[in-house]
């Protein structure tokens, strides 16, 4: 093999910026396939990950930096009497266990602390989806 060859087998290929940003796109689309997406556009799944983790650490860093504020939200407060009569209660004499259960949706995380139950992550669960 001559020197020409292996010079021209090391050379790295460069790839436009807008053809980067499309793939990195279609790769974070809900169900997509990194692996197929590289594939289909001969590149390799690696390189693909490595575009997506850059992006989405400058579009953290762009939301860091107040881009994107913090939504509120209107709460209302029913009274005791006009919660579900089906959500199981805890007796007061039987310990429960801490925890505590984050879930991060679009940017935002919801944290629930302390007495952490089933009825509790439904009931967030529930408002959450009917909110999206």
């Amino acid at each position: 093999m001559s020197k020409q060859d292996t010079q021209a087998k090391r050379a790295r290929r460069r790839h436009a910026e807008a053809f980067r940003r499309d793939l990195v796109e279609r790769s974070l689309q809900p169900g997509a396939s990194v692996s197929g997406i590289a594939l289909e556009n001969g590149v390799n799944t690696n390189m693909l990950f490595r575009w997506r983790r850059e992006h989405l650490r400058a579009a953290k860093g762009r939301h860091d930096h107040g881009a994107a504020r913090a939504v509120l939200l209107p709460v209302k407060v029913a009274p005791a009497a006009a919660v579900a009569s089906d959500w199981p209660s805890v007796p007061a004499n039987v310990p429960v266990p801490a925890g505590v259960i984050e879930i991060d949706l679009g940017g935002a995380r919801v944290r629930l602390r302390g007495a952490v139950d089933e009825a509790n992550v439904r009931c967030v669960l529930q408002t959450l989806k009917a909110i999206a």
